[in-house]
């Protein structure tokens, strides 16, 4: 198929058939930076409410950069992959410092931020700046992968460096806005990753998928992610309207969001068995324990069990909250602290 014949069709697709989303009426780069940020690794449907408190929060880069950077946690909460949100605020306090408030206008330039790689730096210089250069993501890969009938693994270097060539040899120069944004929104809408709407599709005589019954089969990935498993007991410690959490720190999951007193273990146990190997808690009282809670991260599966339970003395609770950097927190602070999902949901159930 000719370049040409791809760049009208998938155009004109584009045009009768796109979403009205509030990203696509700007060519900010601000706003188009954010979206495409929050919408990494996030649907459209979830990620929208968020980009919507985020621009009425901060309506611009400037305002995101002087934001302390709990609140900006606490915007994205629920979102996780929370290294996102920080990278968000670092980008923006850079491109403040460095750039006076202007991103960069170019590919190459993008790339040199933080959080920014190739797919990000691809959509906001060609949206935003229109600079002729080919965006790849997950839609694009598959979008081109069926069509062009392509068996390259798009896990390994070689069929990421070969699906970007490919997308900017059939770019259209005179409008990659539009169709960068095509190729994605035909992938997030048409040609879906299981049951893909092959019947009246615009491409269906051109496409290698169709024609052969690959669709099943396309684009190759053969790289997968280990899942690790990890048992937390989360114990819940209460001090008349107020709740012992600590900050998150060090390079594990949730960095710097705020939990509960944890245990975690290389099995599962009973709480019991758990309670009696700290010492502090050994002396405590279990007054209830939850179920066990499935936790789903992109490489981890955390089984996770809440228990609450009451100390016997003012001295155990502040030797407990010392050795572990526990703070009492009131209500209205807890509502107001960046916290994992899991948490926030617990304390929604269990006030």
């Amino acid at each position: 198929m000719r370049k040409e014949i791809f760049s009208k069709k998938i155009m004109d697709w584009y045009q009768a058939n796109h979403r009205n989303l509030p990203w696509r009426k700007t060519t900010e780069p601000y706003k188009i930076w954010l979206s495409e940020i929050i919408l990494q690794q996030t649907r459209v449907a979830q990620g929208l409410p968020y980009y919507e408190r985020f621009v009425g929060a901060f309506p611009d880069v400037l305002d995101l950069a002087k934001a302390p950077v709990q609140k900006v946690l606490r915007l994205w909460q629920g979102l996780g992959y929370y290294t996102r949100a920080r990278n968000l605020h670092r980008c923006a306090k850079l491109v403040v410092r460095d750039f006076e408030g202007h991103f960069p206008n170019s590919f190459e330039g993008l790339k040199k931020l933080p959080g920014i790689g190739p797919y990000t730096a691809a959509a906001i210089a060609s949206i935003a700046f229109r600079e002729p250069v080919g965006v790849v993501d997950g839609n694009v890969f598959r979008v081109l992968a069926r069509i062009f009938g392509i068996d390259k693994d798009i896990a390994s270097d070689a069929g990421k460096k070969y699906f970007f060539s490919l997308a900017n040899e059939l770019l259209d120069e005179a409008h990659p806005d539009i169709f960068n944004q095509a190729v994605m929104e035909f992938g997030a809408l048409h040609c879906l990753p299981k049951n893909p709407k092959c019947d009246g599709c615009t491409f269906s005589k051109q496409c290698e998928a169709n024609q052969k019954d690959l669709q099943s089969l396309l684009p190759v990935k053969h790289k997968k992610l280990k899942i690790r498993t990890r048992y937390f007991y989360y114990f819940i410690v209460r001090d008349k309207n107020k709740m012992l959490l600590k900050q998150r720190n060090g390079k594990d999951i949730w960095q710097g969001l705020y939990d509960f007193y944890l245990i975690e273990t290389s099995r599962r146990k009973k709480t019991a068995e758990v309670v009696k190997t700290d010492a502090i808690l050994t002396k405590a009282s279990i007054l209830k324990e939850s179920r066990v809670f499935r936790h789903l991260l992109s490489h981890q599966k955390l089984l996770v069990k809440f228990v609450e339970l009451k100390l016997h003395s003012t001295k155990e609770m502040n030797l407990l909250a010392r050795r572990s950097e526990l703070k009492k927190f009131t209500k209205p602070e807890i509502s107001n602290l960046p916290k994992p999902i899991l948490i926030d949901r617990y304390l929604k159930a269990n006030p």
